[in-house]
């Protein structure tokens, strides 16, 4: 009676605390939801007839979901009367593992947590890392439809199998070796193997090589440990880890198809495949010039990816020196730095692109300079402000007395520890960025017209919107998946770097 009570009152903290029942309650909604649009988008209402392929996804989409509904009910009453998962619960997991041939990525990454009762960030980390290698092979074999491939694509495809089944070897490892803080110093001969693979565009394996050399080393670095700490906040956040997934997926994909992707198919007009529907050959169909709107989305990643980076890379960086040195030295120089910056700051800054690309042409150097230029003014705000609280502090009067220089404690002692911010303002603002990208290239002032981006895609797929829907739609969810990927890896690095939620 008395374990009965005590079990009834805890109730509501061991729900809240499993971060298993949380992950499952946000998996089977998500699920439901892409369950429900394969559903809408099964039958064609305009042809009035039923589209199998989709059809088949939608029930495949709906037994994982309700198998999730049901692991959700089971882990519930698990926490509720043993206080803990029951291994038979944990054992489902392996069924939702299933899920990855269908591309459900929220069951599949539900099924490899659900499994491990003990996880740790390098774990979490390896599962996305394997599932990032899997859906870009699964992506990259559809070209095999196509009616003729890239020269390296047989070369491209067994480097990524042999690199998946090295991270698929590196995941079973990590969940054998890896234990809390500590790793098994055999596997420092892992790591410098993993940060190798990286160059297949999958940054989780640079990230989980770290992880690993910094584990192994227990050198008791206050950095290293800052690091480590980070990573077991991001890793618990299920938000900003899919957010990054995506957006490491996204990466991952635009350079492995400069060998298993032809960029042909992308470019060159084929007017005997002009406008047709969704097949085999052409998985999101063709646009009014017969190029593959799949391999246009997939080499227009490329280009946001990288208008996007740049264009908020390059006002950290001069924003940031501008504004460390404006809140450092104040007085005269903070006057004349800010005021000039005030003024770039009245202006709007799509106004400021519109003016910079009208002045200069149109073209993807010039789109990078626009909107870098506009978006200095805020991170110097943003840096100055960080200085000016960073120089009260002990140390940067002990680094004075000491006598270093003014520029060594600016750039070694105050900027180090002023970055917090600056990372998670720029993981917030590339979103914007890949918005405004593709919003002048949308009205003819971006990249050039025959490069694919996704705001040139999107501007051809408005003129089709009632015939041929399907142009304009999937660059636009390209777009909405990307941002919010951003939105959600710079709320979560917000959680993880601010002090005040230790």
């Amino acid at each position: 009676m008395i374990k009965k009570l005590f079990n009834h009152r805890d109730t509501p903290y061991q729900l809240k605390s499993s971060s298993e029942y949380s992950q499952a309650g946000f998996t089977w909604v998500v699920s439901l939801t892409l369950t429900l649009i394969l559903l809408l988008n099964s039958y064609s209402f305009g042809n009035e007839s039923l589209r199998p392929y989709i059809f088949i996804a939608f029930i495949v989409y709906a037994l994982f979901t309700l198998l999730q509904v049901f692991i959700t009910t089971r882990i519930r009453k698990d926490l509720i009367r043993d206080g803990e998962i029951r291994r038979s619960t944990r054992a489902l997991g392996y069924i939702q593992l299933l899920s990855i041939f269908s591309g459900n990525v929220f069951v599949a990454t539900f099924g490899f947590h659900l499994i491990k009762k003990e996880k740790n960030p390098e774990y979490t980390i390896a599962v996305y890392m394997l599932l990032t290698q899997i859906f870009v092979i699964a992506l990259s074999a559809i070209n095999m439809f196509k009616p003729y491939v890239s020269n390296t694509f047989l070369i491209g495809m067994v480097v990524l199998l042999f690199v998946t089944i090295f991270h698929l070897a590196t995941l079973l490892l990590i969940a054998k070796y890896v234990n809390g803080h500590y790793a098994d110093s055999r596997l420092k001969w892992l790591a410098l193997p993993l940060i190798l693979t990286a160059a297949t565009g999958n940054i989780f394996a640079l990230i989980l090589g770290i992880n690993l050399l910094s584990k192994i080393r227990k050198n008791g670095n206050p950095a290293v440990t800052r690091w480590a700490d980070v990573w077991v906040k991001i890793t618990a956040n299920n938000t900003a880890m899919l957010g990054l997934f995506f957006i490491i997926f996204l990466f991952t994909i635009s350079v492995s198809s400069l060998l298993t992707f032809e960029y042909s198919f992308a470019v060159d007009n084929n007017y005997s495949a002009i406008l047709q529907q969704p097949s085999l050959a052409y998985p999101l169909g063709t646009d009014d010039f017969g190029r593959c709107l799949y391999s246009r989305i997939v080499f227009g990643a490329r280009i946001s990816l990288i208008v996007g980076f740049m264009s908020t890379l390059i006002p950290v960086i001069i924003g940031g020196a501008l504004g460390a040195i404006s809140g450092y030295y104040g007085r005269h120089t903070d006057n004349i730095i800010m005021r000039l910056l005030d003024v770039l700051y009245a202006i709007p800054g799509i106004l400021l692109a519109i003016a910079i690309i009208a002045a200069f042409g149109a073209n993807t150097v010039n789109l990078i300079i626009a909107l870098s230029v506009g978006a200095i003014p805020t991170y110097a705000r943003t840096m100055r402000a960080n200085v000016l609280l960073v120089s009260t502090y002990e140390y940067i009067d002990a680094a004075r007395a000491f006598g270093s220089s003014n520029l060594s404690i600016i750039f070694k002692h105050i900027v180090p520890n002023s970055l917090a911010p600056m990372i998670v303002k720029s993981t917030l603002t590339i979103g914007g960025a890949v918005i405004s990208t593709s919003s002048l290239s949308y009205l003819g002032l971006g990249v050039e017209p025959h490069i694919p981006e996704w705001g040139n895609i999107l501007k051809i797929g408005s003129t089709y919107l009632e015939t041929n829907p399907y142009l304009a739609i999937y660059p636009g969810l390209a777009i909405i998946a990307l941002v919010l990927s951003f939105n959600f890896l710079g709320d979560g690095l917000r959680d993880a770097l601010d002090p005040k939620l230790d």
